[in-house]
C-alpha cells in the first residue's frame, strides 16, 4: 500500500532521527514528506518508528494510507515523479 508520512518537528535531534528512520521505509520526496510503498508488515514496523518519536506540544506527524486507486491520481507539478516499487524477479 501507498503511504505519505509528513511531520512538523521544532527540534534538530528528533527531526533528523525521525528523517533517518523513514529512509528505511521509502524517499524523501519534500523537506518533512517521505513517500513508501509497504506491505502490512512494514506498516506496522512504520507506525511503530512513528509511535516512539518524543514530540513537544506543538510538533505533529502524519501517516496517510492511500487506497491503489487514489494513489493512481497523483499529480506532481514541478520536479519529482511519484515512488512505485521496482518489479523483482527471482530466476
Amino acid at each position: 500500500m501507498f503511504v505519505l508520512v509528513t511531520y512538523d518537528i521544532e527540534k534538530d535531534r528528533p527531526r533528523t532521527r525521525l528523517a533517518k528512520a523513514l529512509k528505511n521505509f521509502g524517499p524523501r520526496v519534500q523537506k518533512s514528506v517521505f513517500e513508501a510503498d509497504v506491505g502490512e508488515e512494514e506498516l506496522v514496523r512504520l507506525q511503530d518508528v512513528l509511535g516512539k518519536v518524543e514530540l513537544q506540544k506543538e510538533d505533529s506527524i502524519r501517516l496517510y494510507v492511500l487506497c491503489a486507486s487514489c494513489s493512481g491520481k497523483i499529480r506532481i507539478w514541478g520536479k519529482g515523479e511519484v515512488t512505485r516499487d521496482e518489479d523483482y524477479y527471482i530466476a
